[in-house]
């Protein structure tokens, strides 16, 4: 039986992605209340265009970021590691700030799927 490699342990992922979250967390936070754009409407004009008004949630790349991980042959392992933690960082950070930022700010979650 071989040792597993560091890189595949899930213990080893934990640090990253907590640091990666709390980054992408912050960084999400600012960009929305530090300019003081509060609801979808005022959001609506950054990304609306580029979409063509449908939201894609950033939770929703990290869930294709694992699933490429999930796909990625053995002899990547790097890539598959950095993969893993930004697909989770991006997962954990969206559900964050919809169910503990959003829905205390606002009261409401905020998932539509189109840009109001």
């Amino acid at each position: 039986m071989t040792d597993p490699s560091p890189e595949s342990t899930p213990r080893s992922l934990l640090v990253p992605t907590v640091v990666a979250t709390v980054l992408l967390e912050t960084a999400t936070c600012v960009l929305r209340f530090g300019l003081h754009l509060q609801s979808g409407r005022d959001t609506a004009f950054l990304l609306k265009r580029l979409t063509g008004g449908i939201r894609i949630h950033h939770g929703y790349v990290g869930l294709l970021l694992i699933a490429a991980a999930a796909w990625m042959p053995p002899k990547h392992r790097n890539r598959t590691f950095w993969l893993l933690v930004l697909g989770q960082a991006l997962l954990y950070s969206d559900l964050i700030h919809h169910f503990v930022v959003l829905w205390l700010v606002t009261g409401s979650p905020q998932f539509d799927l189109l840009y109001p």
